[in-house]
């Protein structure tokens, strides 16, 4: 006699696409705790509380109290979730917003969770004022870890104000003059990866090989050097350790990554409380588009590894097989500052690594300036390759200014298109 089966515990039945297959799947657990909301007012005084940098937990400003964040340094050793549909649908999914609301900003989209109590007329990211309160995501992942905020307000001007006053190619006036809104702290949201790779390669390897030949023309014997080609192939095996990837594209990805990395042996174990005053972005770059373009990195430098375990520079017709094993992930906060500032009524994105203190951001040019350096640069080469073609057509002494104009020119042209592409990246987004 057949035991009859029954469906296992903790799981149910889902909608299957599959005709005649019937598809179980985990129940989705609400903790229990995400009705639970959180207040931050001071228990002696009643006033509002927040995270406070230098007190390192939830302080009052009015009458001195602390509280204690509950957590513990991690570091990179911090737990990692392996890619399996148990733990994607387990992965702590809990209101974490308990106690805030959310600021959508109507002209880039992004959507900022702040203190309830908070008021707030810009939007963090891009300065507009055409911002609305929505309504909370009902489930929102919670970030597992966090790096707390190290720099504090008093520190953010200093910072700016050097940063400003640097580069010969910006307005000298751009440190004096520059109005600079007031900074934000925002906890962005960022994926961290890890995985190994095996990858096989295979190329139509060159080796270069002297042989004399009899030149007929001039009766001689000379040197040439050939290449040999062959077919080779090899393997690579790589270790690769949080490859960061930002939650959010609602900033700009290059001053993002300006102004990285973060030390992520300061990771801690997440406590609501340290979003206490502050803002957090919530992520709108799934796991998985996030997993797609950490593979993409780690393929790309996989294939550099490829190629440098070739012994020769000389390559065709390469190919690379990668597979990927033991792949985990983890969703963390990480601290920025952003802001914006206005100089000759144009606006300007900066933003500053909340642990690090480095800084990035958008600077305006005076191209006059760059357009000066590049003739400065490359007339030299110019000059002695005017001086040089008359004086070897009138009696062959020109080579030598011939020979060095060409090489001032080409050190001229490689500086101009760097200095070039360095002003345009300055006031790029």
């Amino acid at each position: 006699m057949s035991k009859e089966w029954h469906i296992p515990e903790g799981f149910s039945q889902v909608e299957s696409k599959l005709p005649g297959v019937t598809v179980f799947a985990p129940v989705k657990q609400v903790n229990g705790s995400r009705d639970k909301l959180v207040t931050y007012t001071c228990p002696r005084c009643g006033a509002v509380t927040r995270y406070d940098i230098a007190a390192g937990g939830v302080a009052c400003e009015h009458c001195g109290y602390v509280h204690a964040v509950q957590t513990q340094v991690a570091g990179k050793a911090a737990e990692e979730h392996e890619f399996r549909v148990d733990v994607m649908e387990k992965a702590n999914h809990v209101q974490w917003t308990a106690g805030r609301k959310d600021l959508v900003c109507e002209q880039c989209g992004a959507a900022t969770s702040v203190p309830e109590n908070a008021i707030s007329g810009t939007c963090s990211f891009c300065a507009s004022n055409k911002i609305h309160i929505a309504d909370l995501p009902v489930e929102e992942l919670q970030p597992k870890y966090i790096i707390p905020f190290s720099i504090n307000q008093n520190q953010l001007k200093t910072i700016v104000s050097n940063w400003l006053g640097k580069g010969w190619f910006h307005p000298q006036s751009l440190s004096s003059s520059a109005t600079v809104n007031s900074f934000r702290g925002v906890y962005l949201p960022f994926w961290t990866f890890d995985a190994e790779i095996n990858a096989d390669w295979k190329a139509l390897v060159g080796y270069e090989r002297s042989e004399r030949y009899y030149d007929a023309g001039s009766k001689e014997w000379k040197t040439r050097t050939t290449i040999d080609w062959r077919w080779e192939d090899g393997q690579v095996n790589q270790s690769f350790d949080d490859i960061l990837i930002p939650g959010t594209r609602k900033v700009s990805q290059r001053i993002l990554e300006e102004i990285q990395p973060f030390d992520l042996n300061a990771l801690q174990s997440f406590s609501p409380d340290f979003l206490a005053g502050w803002q957090a972005n919530h992520f709108d770059l799934s796991l998985q588009e996030a997993w797609d373009t950490a593979k993409d990195k780690m393929r790309e430098k996989n294939r550099e590894a490829c190629y440098a375990d070739i012994p020769t520079h000389h390559v065709r017709n390469f190919s690379m097989s990668a597979d990927f094993a033991n792949e985990t992930w983890r969703y963390i906060f990480l601290p920025v500052f952003l802001s914006t500032y206005h100089f000759e009524e144009k606006k300007y994105q900066v933003m500053i690594n909340g642990q690090t203190g480095e800084i990035a951001g958008q600077k305006p040019v005076e191209w006059w300036k760059i357009w000066a350096a590049i003739a400065a640069s490359l007339s030299p080469g110019f000059l002695l390759l005017l001086i040089g073609l008359p004086l070897l057509l009138a009696g062959g002494i020109g080579i030598v200014p011939l020979i060095l104009g060409f090489v001032l020119l080409v050190a001229g042209i490689i500086f101009s298109v760097s200095l070039y592409k360095k002003a345009v990246e300055s006031e790029a987004e």
